[in-house]
């Protein structure tokens, strides 16, 4: 539905309205945000994420000129059903998401787990995206993509020891200034005060957790198939998904622009928002 003349149009993800759809027996918990009409950006979060996780620094810069949309994948926050064992079952959930909402065309923005989900997406479905972006991710297949269970569980209990986010240790370098990019973008996620969503169940994350480690373990994919335009961006060390991954998707999708952020991890591109989220307007609005 466009945005009528007297509808304001909502720019900031704390004031975004929680809405629902239901689709194969699911109910998928969504946000939409920006200016209604044309082709709508989808965004895909990362493992453990739900609607809460992403950061207002990066959407509402966007939301300002494009239709933004964020979900709960199937069985996470307040969509119902359960987590699906393999990636390429959540891109299929994401396909089912996106054709009930009556987009035959999107812009996919994704993070990390979101991205091995959209590059799977856009295997399956090549005519439903227009362009693509591809942060904090890698490879099916990619090397030592499969350690991320051991990185991730040993990052949790620093993270207990010391009180802090596990996000501060998993996308964050532990230098001076990581630690303040860090706890800044921990701030960031808790500006919405209404409507919060519901945090990822223990069995759901551990299902998620076993669905990278199989993605990460298993043949290629065909990425020579990826014809769309691609931004690719990552961090210089990051420990999660392995930054050389992001150089490897780069030689393997034709054409693709690749951006590695200095001294800055998984979350690279929340610790250089204000020069990451422009890039992003830039070549989302081109």
């Amino acid at each position: 539905m466009n945005s009528t003349s007297n509808e304001p149009v909502i720019t900031s993800y704390a004031q975004a309205p929680a809405k629902t759809i239901t689709a194969g027996g699911v109910t998928y918990a969504y946000r939409e945000l920006g200016p209604k009409g044309g082709i709508p950006v989808v965004f895909f979060v990362h493992l453990a994420a739900t609607l809460d996780n992403w950061d207002p620094r990066i959407i509402d810069p966007i939301a300002q000129h494009r239709h933004i949309i964020t979900f709960d994948q199937r069985g996470v926050g307040a969509s119902s059903g359960t987590v699906p064992s393999t990636l390429e079952a959540a891109a299929d959930d994401a396909y089912a998401f996106i054709t009930a909402l009556g987009h035959d065309t999107i812009d996919v923005f994704s993070f990390s787990m979101g991205g091995m989900i959209a590059q799977d997406l856009v295997i399956k479905h090549p005519n439903l995206v227009r362009r693509l972006i591809l942060t904090g991710t890698g490879p099916r297949g990619g090397k030592d993509m499969d350690k991320v269970v051991r990185t991730t569980y040993g990052d949790i209990v620093r993270a207990t020891l010391t009180r802090s986010d596990p996000k501060e240790f998993l996308f964050f370098n532990r230098d001076a200034l990581g630690k303040r990019a860090g706890k800044a973008f921990i701030r960031r996620l808790s500006e919405r005060t209404v409507d919060r969503d519901a945090a990822i169940g223990t069995k759901a994350f551990q299902t998620q957790l076993k669905a990278i480690q199989r993605f990460g373990r298993s043949g290629p994919s065909d990425l020579s198939r990826i014809t769309q335009p691609t931004l690719i961006a990552n961090g210089d060390n990051d420990r999660m998904v392995p930054s050389v991954l992001s150089e490897d998707l780069h030689r393997r999708i034709a054409g693709s622009e690749l951006v590695i952020y200095p001294n800055s991890g998984h979350g690279g591109i929340f610790q250089y928002h204000e020069q990451f989220a422009p890039t992003a307007v830039e070549f989302l609005t081109r």
